[in-house]
């Protein structure tokens, strides 16, 4: 029964991290997004395995190195949480080559 409840809670854990997985519209913030994501739910992982901080470690860089890598193009879930407190601005037009916003306007 435990062991269920243990596979069922990683489950909800990894499928909760990827729906919210690098938010963001730079790199670095989706780096810090996926990182923390990837940390949690590797500690979670690994807790089951017996070993949460190699887990954590492990999941902590995957996931920054995939949120700095993807493009804020693919999958924009908004600003992070952490930027939703100062000024609200919305990006309307993306470099295609850095990636980055180039305009934006007051939201």
């Amino acid at each position: 029964m435990l062991n269920r409840i243990s596979r069922f809670t990683a489950s909800a854990v990894l499928l909760t991290a990827v729906a919210i997985s690098a938010c963001g519209t730079t790199p670095g913030d989706r780096a810090v997004s996926g990182g923390l994501l990837g940390a949690g739910t590797g500690a979670a992982i690994g807790s089951l395995s017996g070993s949460a901080g190699t887990g954590a470690i492990i999941g902590g860089v995957g996931g920054a190195a995939i949120g700095a890598l993807t493009s804020p193009n693919a999958l924009d879930l908004g600003p992070p949480p952490w930027r939703q407190a100062s000024v609200h601005r919305r990006c309307v037009r993306w470099s295609e080559t850095t990636g980055r916003c180039v305009r934006s306007v007051r939201a």
